[in-house]
């Protein structure tokens, strides 16, 4: 069977390979570069590579690496949730205040922590809602 220029660039290619690899001298690369460009049918062209080894098979996609993509993915939504944690931690520092306070002074209190939790609360709101700057997408 006639050799096609797609077989004799793939041969090109092994050779490149093997030559990087050190598997062929600069010499022998172009010798049988040569004879690859002009050869005529696909035994010509086995035969310019039967003592080099087969290509690596490519690497299948590992599943931890498809779990870190599915986490970076999830990552803005995870962002979201981190910054409602730490809006319900100063909740309860501010309600603890608050309540000793009160409990000082032998009367309740207004509930002064409800400006700023409700002012934190709407800008977490915010981020969620309008799109990120940078990718144009919603969290």
């Amino acid at each position: 069977m006639r050799a096609s220029d797609a077989d004799r660039d793939a041969v090109a290619e092994r050779l490149a390979t093997a030559l990087t690899e050190g598997r062929l001298d600069l010499a022998e690369y172009e010798l049988r570069l040569d004879k690859a460009m002009h050869a005529v049918v696909l035994g010509e062209l086995r035969a310019l590579t039967a003592d080099l080894p087969l290509p690596p098979e490519p690497a299948e996609e590992d599943e931890g690496e498809l779990v870190a993509a599915g986490r970076a993915a999830l990552s803005p939504w995870r962002d979201w949730v981190d910054e409602w944690r730490w809006w319900l931690g100063g909740a309860v520092i501010m309600t603890g205040i608050w309540g000793v306070t009160s409990v000082m002074g032998g009367a309740m209190l207004p509930f002064w922590p409800l400006v700023p939790l409700g002012i934190w609360a709407a800008i977490l709101v915010a981020a969620a809602i309008w799109p990120d700057e940078n990718t144009g997408s919603r969290r």
